[in-house]
This record gives C-alpha cells, sequence and structure tokens, in this order.
C-alpha cells in the first residue's frame, strides 16, 4: 500500500563524487575496541536550513545569492580539510583474518559527497520534529550486503536544495567511527571548515581548537583484562546465540540447556547480565525471539515514531512533584527516563512478575582510568542497567525509579567498563530482538546538532533517521529552548496508543 509520503516528487541526485583528505597520511590499521565494534553501520542525521538568502545581513549573515554548486564546493571542501585531521574518516572497515574482529584501514579511500534537488517545499513537511520517511530520501545510502566493509565508506553526506530555496544536509557516519560527541564534533569541525559560512562564532573556533585522538589505546588495554570470576566472557556473544537459538527449537535439550545458562555466574556488567536474563525469561516462558533477520526486519518496518514536546517549566514542575516530598533533586534525563520506562512497561501489557529493565547509555571518558583524553575520537559509551518486576515497577513511586536509576549510572566505574567490553567481545555482535520487556535510551541533550552552522545560522531542525534498533527512545534538546526535551520513541502501532495515553499522562500529573 502507497504512504502518504509518496505523494512528494522525487529527490534528484545531479552529482555524486568522492572527496579525499586534502593531506594525504600513510596507512596505517587502527585498532578498534569493542565498543567500536558493537555497531559498525551508517547513522544519519538530515539538517534543515531556511532559505540563506532571505537572511538578513546582521554582520555574520550571508546576504549573497547562493547557488547550489557554490554549496556544493564549500561543503566539498570544507570536509577535503577536515579529513585531512579526522584521517580516519576518509578510511574503511577491515576484518581481521586471524580473528574475523573489525578494525579500521586508514586507507584514503575518502568519503561520498551527493548533491540533489527537489520541487518539496521544507513547509509541506509540516512538523519536521515528527519522523517523516521523506527524509529517507534526503540521505545517501550506499549499497551494502553487510559483509563487503572495504568497500563502505565511512562517511556520506547529501546536499539538497529544496523548491523554497532552503536546504537539507543528510549526513551519516559509521558508529564504528564515532560516538555521540566525537560525532558532533567531527561535524562541527566540518561546518566551521566550509566556506559557506561567512564569520565563523565563537563556538566555531572552539570546535577548531579540538584536536581529535584517535588512538584507542585506553580502552585496548581495558579490552584486554582477564577476568577471574571464572566466566568465559569471550563466549558471551555466542551465548546469546545459543539462547535465541534454543528459544526457536522445540526439542527438549535445548529447552534444558537454556536455564543452565543463568548458573554459569555473573559478567559484573548490570547491562549484560540483565539482557542475558531477559532472553532466558523469554525463552522459558515461551516467548518468540526473532533471531531470523527477516522476521526482524518485518518489524523494523512496522515501527512508528512519536515525538513528545516536553517544554522546560514542564519538566521543572516534574522534578518538584516527584521530588515534593524533599530529598535529593534529579536531573531532567532521570526523571524524564522515570517516567518513560514506566509508562512504556504498561503499555506493553507484560505480566507483573516478568522481568523488565531499563538500559540508557553512560560516557565513560572520565570513569576509566586513566581517563580518555581530551578529543577522544571513538565509541566511550557503555550500557547502565536498571532490573524490576514488572509489577513492582507499576507500584512504586517515581522518587525511588530515579534513585535505581542514578545508582546504576553511579555504579559505572572502571571495572563496570572493562567487564562491559568482555561481556561484548566476539568476532562479531549477536543479531539481537527487540524485546517489549528492554527500554532503551539514548540521552542527546549535552550535543545540541542545531547549533551546529553548516550555514551562517543554526539549523532549523535536525532529526535522525531510524536507527538500527528502532525502539530505542532518543532525549534532544529543543531547538528553541536549550532547556526543553524532545522525546522520539519508536513503537509497534498496537502499543503506541497506550503509550501515548500514559506517557501524557504522566507528565501532566
Amino acid at each position: 500500500m502507497a504512504t502518504k509520503y509518496e505523494r512528494y516528487p522525487t529527490v534528484s541526485i545531479s552529482k555524486t563524487v568522492s572527496v579525499y583528505p586534502k593531506i594525504i597520511h600513510p596507512q596505517k590499521v587502527l585498532n578498534l575496541s569493542n565498543l567500536d565494534r558493537q555497531c559498525p553501520t551508517l547513522m544519519y542525521l538530515v539538517f534543515f536550513y531556511d532559505n540563506p538568502n532571505l537572511l538578513s545581513c546582521d554582520g555574520y549573515k550571508s546576504c549573497n545569492d547562493l547557488s547550489l554548486n557554490s554549496v556544493f564546493n564549500s561543503l566539498k571542501s570544507g570536509l577535503e580539510e577536515t579529513l585531512s585531521m579526522w584521517y580516519p574518516a576518509a578510511g574503511r572497515l577491515s576484518l581481521n583474518p586471524n580473528d574475523g574482529k573489525l578494525n579500521l584501514w586508514c586507507n584514503n579511500k575518502g568519503a561520498v559527497l551527493v548533491e540533489a534537488t527537489s520541487q518539496v517545499k521544507i513547509s509541506d513537511l509540516g512538523d519536521l520534529t515528527q519522523y517523516n520517511e521523506f527524509y529517507e530520501k534526503l540521505v545517501f545510502k550506499p549499497d551494502f550486503d553487510g559483509n563487503d566493509f572495504p568497500r563502505m565508506p565511512l562517511v556520506v553526506g547529501q546536499v539538497t536544495k529544496f523548491g523554497c530555496g532552503g536546504y537539507s544536509i543528510g549526513i551519516g557516519t559509521s558508529h564504528s567511527l564515532f560516538d555521540g560527541p566525537s560525532a558532533y564534533s567531527f561535524l562541527s569541525a566540518w561546518a566551521s571548515n566550509s566556506a559557506i559560512n561567512t564569520k565563523q562564532t565563537s563556538h566555531d573556533h572552539h570546535q577548531l581548537l579540538i584536536t581529535p585522538v584517535h588512538d584507542r589505546a585506553t580502552l585496548l588495554t581495558l579490552g584486554n583484562y582477564n577476568s577471574q570470576s571464572g566466566v568465559n566472557n569471550s563466549l558471551l556473544i555466542s551465548k546469546i546465540d545459543h539462547v535465541i537459538t534454543a528459544a526457536n527449537n522445540s526439542n527438549r535439550n535445548n529447552q534444558y540447556d537454556v536455564p543452565q545458562m543463568k548458573a554459569r555466574g555473573s559478567v559484573g556488567a548490570a547491562a549484560i547480565d540483565h539482557l542475558l536474563q531477559l532472553l532466558i525469561q523469554a525463552s522459558t516462558n515461551g516467548g518468540n525471539i526473532a533471531s531470523s533477520s527477516n522476521i526482524f526486519n518485518q518489524k523494523y518496518c512496522s515501527f512508528v515514531f512519536k515525538t513528545f514536546h516536553l517544554s522546560s517549566s514542564l519538566i521543572e514542575n516534574l522534578k518538584r512533584e516527584v521530588f515534593k516530598d524533599g530529598g535529593f533533586s534529579c536531573s531532567s534525563f532521570e526523571v524524564l527516563a522515570a517516567l518513560l520506562w514506566k509508562a512504556r512497561t504498561k503499555a506493553m501489557g507484560l505480566r507483573k512478575e516478568a522481568m523488565v529493565c531499563l538500559q540508557f547509555a553512560v560516557d565513560t571518558r572520565n570513569k576509566v582510568a586513566p581517563p580518555l583524553p581530551a578529543g577522544f575520537s571513538g565509541n566511550a559509551y557503555v550500557l547502565a542497567s536498571v532490573a524490576l518486576a514488572a509489577g513492582e515497577l507499576e507500584r512504586i513511586r517515581h522518587k525511588a525509579i530515579v534513585e535505581k536509576i542514578r545508582q546504576a549510572k553511579d555504579s559505572v566505574n572502571n571495572d563496570y567498563v572493562k567487564s562491559y567490553m568482555e561481556g561484548v567481545q566476539g568476532p562479531r555482535q549477536a543479531s539481537l530482538p527487540p524485546l517489549r520487556e528492554l527500554t532503551l535510551v539514548s540521552d542527546w541533550t549535552r550535543m545540541p546538532f542545531h547549533n551546529i552552522n553548516f550555514f551562517s545560522s543554526r539549523a532549523t531542525h535536525v532529526s535522525p533517521l531510524v536507527p538500527p534498533i528502532p525502539q530505542i527512545a532518543y532525549f534532544m534538546q529543543n531547538p528553541n529552548d536549550d532547556r526543553a526535551v524532545d522525546v522520539r520513541i519508536g513503537l509497534l502501532p498496537d502499543n503506541l496508543d497506550a503509550f501515548c495515553s500514559y506517557f501524557l499522562a504522566a507528565i501532566a500529573q
């Protein structure tokens, strides 16, 4: 059945070029950490900018007649300059033939930049904060079969000029190359190096002063840590595969093998312990765990993405309400994560005795010993985890949930990161199915992507596209209020109305 977005005219690509570093570096292999290898796919953002020719001349805004060709050439020259310092971004992922692990081959193969046009006006897209399938046409998606890593560029960009004179810049960066903060620094450097800006702001100069550090030595040392707990952590990924396989078979031996794994010991990282327990729970209770990629893709295509706008005043009221009886204060993230977890779990209609889990990303740059250097450009996030019975989660107050979230966050230290990295160790990553019992949250509020000035003003809006894990909830800074939060979450249609009802009721308390 045709979607409502198919009424839009197609996006026409007029130019596709490879972009190489201005300064060529000697080729070398950059060893990746286990955190880099978790998700070797492109993560996409689409930046929207109003017609730059309508902006007034106020000292830094351009009033020149910018053509698509001049914008494209400016982005290209800026990317050439940026790749000179961020040279791994011009490389390719490569499988080590000895252990099957991914590393980064810094071979100067370059990025890809595309020029495109559309007759659509940005105003035709409606509320830009609500995900729109048309956004998928505003990024360049290279052909990739999941295995041919040497052919896959790590950075791709597409500049599209709309019928109204506005622009979008859709950018994909490999998650094996960058996490959120390092992607933010890379894109800020690219914007600062592009000649579209007639005058750089102090923020841009600050980004230029940050020298990226590409070496993963500290995390590689942690990843080589040998546990004395008796658990063979290198087999945890295969254990997850075994749980999934056992859950999808009906023979008695496999049903017996699954619960045995729980008794083999804990790895010390709660996120991985809890994930294994959720998979075991789903298998032993007759759950249908979809290890087949075809089944997963069917579910993936069904997800609906909804954004909720939470003003700064509303968030402050929520924090006061949660702690009206006194005690410590909490962050916006903690209170919103508590409300979302409770609302989503209730919307799933789970058994009260079922184990449910909230997992959220924690930046470890200052949590490992020694701390990662300023400008570290790789992945430095691990997942923290809270687990409760569904009935208990529904019963306890939000204050108690916030306290558990804070405890989980505080538990992430050097030893936790060591255990986590062991837990995700392996020649490849397991393909995890979507679990109704698992709520995932990623906090982007400290990465205001809309402030990245590819033109002479900040973006009207920046939208992430569908992520590899579609049910994840993003907390994003609102472009018009830096203390407000936009919450975007992916849900299956059967759960959408219930979640909206419970979540809106929670924030209206």
